[in-house]
This record gives structure tokens, C-alpha cells and sequence, in this order.
């Protein structure tokens, strides 16, 4: 089931595919794409329950893997995870494309991306079906160093460098998964069947799991002061959010630095949505604290489902282009939010599963 679930979101994916991307010019992929962007774009209502539905068995099959501590190997789930995700289309987020173009700029027009933005190259067809298209690049250091690997392989072409980018994703969520795994199986299998690291970091492909996942690279290191340094700094240096996971060189010893962590993750999300936007996937984030706070990660489903159901207006009606759209978010998210701690409060109470 879990599997089946899988593949029907790697076809649901394509339902919302850029009209401006053609992928490959075949009459099968031609058929099958007419299809999908028919579905997703002019049946929305119907491809949204499509969604939820799916949405919905992602969840509830993880919680039974982590409820019932199922006797499978993490590994193997995450690389069939891995090999059926390779092939989706990030229907959520066009961020893929802006981190694929920011490489380009360097390894195709040889240009620094520090300094140059996508309307510098105005001739470039890539530019059909991207987005901010007039920001320079916007993270750290580490990040645009291997996103340089996939965009040179590529040799300039699109669909290899798509595939590339997702692989390289993949690889980094195995890692995660393989390492979780050496510190406890519970966690392995945790990390590799949750559906939010399937959707924002295999389908939507967000930096923040390439950037959580260095962060635990850091966290299992731990007996390396150096290597584990390495890892939290190649994490900042991504995405700022992930700093204060370098406090957790010192958990061990401090018993406290995980709420530590916990708290000044919580602060910088707060201060970015208050002064931007939140997003589902700053979430993902927090599960550089997975080997630390297991337990309370295990009461989040209804969290989880929230935040990816919080997509439903996207689905539905479009763009988040008008403020009652944000507004059916932001309540589903605050929802959840509820919910999550209704559930640590009743857990409070009884023994919490650890």
C-alpha cells in the first residue's frame, strides 16, 4: 500500500505541471501529459480530493510503520522511496527551477549568480517556466557548490538536469536516512516513510532537507568535534535557520540544548512569518532534533497532515495570489497546531511511546 500510495503521487504530480515545459517529445509522454494538466487544471475539485486522499494514506501508513514498529529495514524503504520519488514533478514549488538556474548562470553563461539574476539572460528559454526571476542568488555559501555538480553533468540539457537535481536530493535523504538508522532503527524508519520529507524534500524538493540532513551529518559525528563542526557549518551555510542546531555538539553533556534548539527554531520561523510568509517546508528544520526529541515526534501526525493538506487552495484554486487563499491555509496549518498540542498535553498524562 505504501508503495502503490507512492506511485499514484508520482503521477498526481504531473497533474499540475508548467504548461510551458515540455520534458520530452513523444506522442505516449505527449498523451499522458494532456491528461494530467486536463485533470489538475480543469477538474481541480475532483483532483483535490485526489490529493487529500492521498495526503491522508501517506500519514496514516506512516503511523502504523512507527505505531506498530514494523519489522522492515529503513534502507530499503527509502531507497524504493527514493527511486519512485526520482521521477515526480515538484507540483507544490517551482524552487527546483530557481536552484537549477542560479547553477546555470555559472556553469552555462558563466556568470556569478551573487550578482546576476535569471532577467540578466533574457534570451534563455528557461526562463518560460521560471519564477522570481528578478532575485540574485539568496542562499549560503555551501549550497551553490553542489548544486554546481548536477547543472555541469547536465551538459546544459533540461530534463537531465532535472533528473540530476532530484538524484542528488535522493542521495542526501539516503544519507539521512542511513544515519538515523545507525543511531537507532526507530528513527531510520521515521525519517524514510515521513510524508513530509517525501513531498517537500523528494517531490518539492526544498534545500531545507539537503540542509537538515548535514545537520544530523553533525549530529552523528558527535565523537569528531571536528566532523561534526564540518556538518552544522555546512548546514548554516545553506540556510541560516539550521545555526542553532550547532548547539547540539554540546547535548550530551546538557540535557537542555535540545528545547535549547528547539525554541530558537521556533523564534526564527516566527520572525520569518511574521515578517514574510510561513511555509510548510521550514518545518522540516526541526528534524535535525529527531534523535533527541523522538517522542514528541511521534505525536505530530495530525501536524503533519495538517500542513500538507494546508496545499488544498493551492489545488484548488491556483496561485496563492489573494489573501483568502493564504487565509484557508494559515487555518488548517493553526489547526494542526491545536491539535499537536492537545495530543502532547493528553500524552503528558500517560506514558509517551519512546
Amino acid at each position: 500500500m505504501y508503495y502503490f500510495t507512492l506511485v499514484a503521487l508520482l503521477f498526481y504530480s504531473y497533474t499540475l505541471i508548467d504548461p510551458n515545459i515540455t520534458l520530452i517529445n513523444h506522442p505516449l509522454w505527449t498523451l499522458f501529459r494532456n491528461s494530467m494538466v486536463q485533470f489538475g487544471y480543469y477538474h481541480r475539485d475532483v483532483s483535490t480530493i485526489v490529493f487529500i486522499t492521498i495526503m491522508a494514506l501517506l500519514t496514516l501508513i506512516h503511523v502504523r510503520y512507527v505505531k506498530k514498529k514494523v519489522s522492515v529495514s529503513p534502507m530499503r524503504i527509502a531507497v524504493y522511496t527514493g527511486l519512485i520519488l526520482l521521477l515526480s514533478y515538484p507540483f507544490l514549488s517551482r524552487d527546483l527551477f530557481n536552484y537549477m538556474f542560479d547553477a546555470r548562470i555559472l556553469t552555462f553563461h558563466h556568470a556569478n549568480p551573487y550578482t546576476h539574476a535569471a532577467l540578466d539572460f533574457a534570451d534563455d528559454q528557461w526562463l518560460r517556466f521560471m519564477h522570481w526571476t528578478h532575485r540574485s542568488y539568496p542562499y549560503g555559501p555551501s549550497f551553490l557548490p553542489l548544486t554546481l555538480i548536477p547543472s555541469f553533468l547536465s551538459m546544459g540539457k533540461f530534463i537531465l538536469n532535472l533528473i540530476l537535481f532530484k538524484g542528488m536530493w535522493v542521495l542526501f535523504y539516503l544519507w539521512g536516512v542511513y544515519m538515523l538508522t545507525k543511531i537507532k532503527k526507530e528513527y531510520g524508519l521515521y525519517f524514510a516513510t515521513h510524508p513530509l520529507i517525501a513531498i517537500e524534500g523528494l517531490v518539492n524538493n526544498h534545500n531545507d532537507l539537503i540542509a537538515v540532513v548535514l545537520a544530523l551529518a553533525g549530529v552523528y559525528y558527535a565523537s569528531s568535534r571536528a566532523s561534526s563542526l564540518v556538518g552544522f557549518v555546512a548546514s548554516a551555510g545553506i540556510k541560516y535557520i539550521t545555526l542553532p542546531a550547532a548547539l547540539l555538539i554540546f547535548a550530551k553533556k546538557h540535557k537542555a540544548i535540545p528545547y535549547v534548539v528547539t525554541g530558537l527554531l521556533t523564534c526564527t520561523i516566527a520572525y520569518i512569518t511574521i515578517t514574510g510568509e510561513f511555509q510548510q517546508w521550514y518545518m522540516l528544520n526541526f528534524f535535525v532534533l529527531l534523535p533527541f526529541l523522538y517522542k514528541y515526534f511521534v505525536s505530530s501526525w495530525l501536524l503533519t497532515f495538517a500542513l500538507l493538506v494546508s496545499y488544498y487552495p493551492f489545488t484548488l484554486y491556483g496561485e496563492w495570489d489573494s489573501p483568502e487563499k493564504l487565509f484557508l491555509k494559515h487555518t488548517v496549518i493553526v489547526v494542526g497546531l491545536i491539535c499537536y498540542a492537545l495530543q502532547l498535553l493528553l500524552r503528558a498524562k500517560r506514558p509517551i511511546l519512546r
